[in-house]
């Protein structure tokens, strides 16, 4: 008798994770500011839409909203700023809620994903591998498995840790896009052919890639709202001046949303190669085509279109075109 208790104990453990429709359960207090409203968000794709919004009274919200639970949502007092990112379960939820410092003041009791997640995001030198061995059957694994590490493995190290989840995660939304990335990757190695693509430049032109291969060319992925690659740029500048000419040429492809921004980040930084742009954000056609899960990336190719590097930034990328160009005139 005591076997089949523990059997049964067991089972609910592992399939009480999965995810399923529940009417949510979430109320809290809105600080530190005047907001009339509070929204809920699901989050997709690096991107959050609002499903669902409530009216603040005497500062206080709750939503009922049929949901899929335990799952990651953002709430937020607008909808053009990010939210706060929190893990909804099935039970009651409370939040005190406050957009100071991009929400980082905002206190969240009631949900276990959220305290793992609160947890992870404090810990330094995370081990991904450890981390979801720790914590097989959360939905916390399999998304910081997806948003934070899927651009920092390669593919096989992406399937090695997805085996590590537990069966309840097996079919979530994150483990299913995993999937397919590994696919993709897998035929972006180098040595492989870079896929052809045609999109637009600012004057609406279209461009094709594989008609604009010249010597080496840079695939350049980056977006006017992207610090890291805005840092990156004058590093890109300097390399494209100094062996422009002995046959390096950049394709820069912007992740931005607006069409104003993206061309004066074009302006700005002096970014005067090929640009083009579906204005799609993390939607983007060709950053799906080519396994893009963080910027700035690029992959450098030959006149053939066969990738022969990938993720050059700094010194590296400047050595990388000296080793294969200063003897090529």
């Amino acid at each position: 008798m005591k076997k089949i208790i523990a059997f049964l104990t067991l089972c609910l453990a592992t399939t009480g994770v999965q995810a399923q429709e529940n009417n949510l359960q979430l109320k809290g207090t809105v600080v530190d500011t005047v907001a009339q409203y509070v929204y809920l968000q699901k989050f997709h794709n690096k991107m959050f839409t609002t499903i669902d919004s409530v009216k603040v009274t005497n500062g206080n919200f709750s939503f009922k909203t049929k949901v899929k639970t335990p799952e990651l949502y953002g709430l937020s007092v607008n909808t053009t700023n990010s939210p706060l990112y929190i893990f909804l379960e099935k039970g009651p939820v409370s939040v005190k809620l406050s957009p100071v410092k991009y929400y980082s003041n905002s206190v969240v009791e009631g949900s276990a994903s959220q305290d793992l997640f609160e947890e992870y995001k404090k810990s330094k030198d995370i081990e991904i591998s450890k981390f979801i061995t720790e914590h097989p059957a959360s939905i916390v694994s399999a998304y910081v498995l997806y948003r934070n590490w899927s651009y920092r493995l390669t593919p096989e190290q992406i399937t090695q840790n997805i085996a590590l989840l537990d069966k309840s995660q097996q079919n979530s939304t994150y483990v299913k896009e995993l999937q397919e990335l590994v696919k993709v990757l897998g035929g972006l190695q180098i040595g492989k052919k870079a896929p052809d693509f045609v999109s637009k430049d600012p004057e609406g032109k279209a461009v094709r890639f594989s008609e604009n291969l010249k010597g080496y060319t840079l695939v350049d992925f980056w977006a006017s709202w992207c610090g890291p690659c805005r840092r990156e740029n004058p590093n890109i500048v300097a390399a494209y001046k100094e062996f422009h000419d002995k046959g390096f040429n950049i394709i820069g492809i912007s992740l931005d949303k607006k069409k104003e921004n993206w061309v004066k980040g074009i302006k700005d930084d002096n970014l005067n190669w090929i640009q083009v742009s579906d204005l799609l954000f993390w939607n983007s056609e060709i950053a799906k085509l080519y396994g893009v899960r963080a910027i700035p990336a690029n992959y450098l190719v030959d006149s053939k279109g066969i990738i022969v590097a990938r993720n050059l930034h700094g010194e590296e990328l400047q050595s990388t075109l000296k080793s294969l160009l200063d003897n090529k005139l």
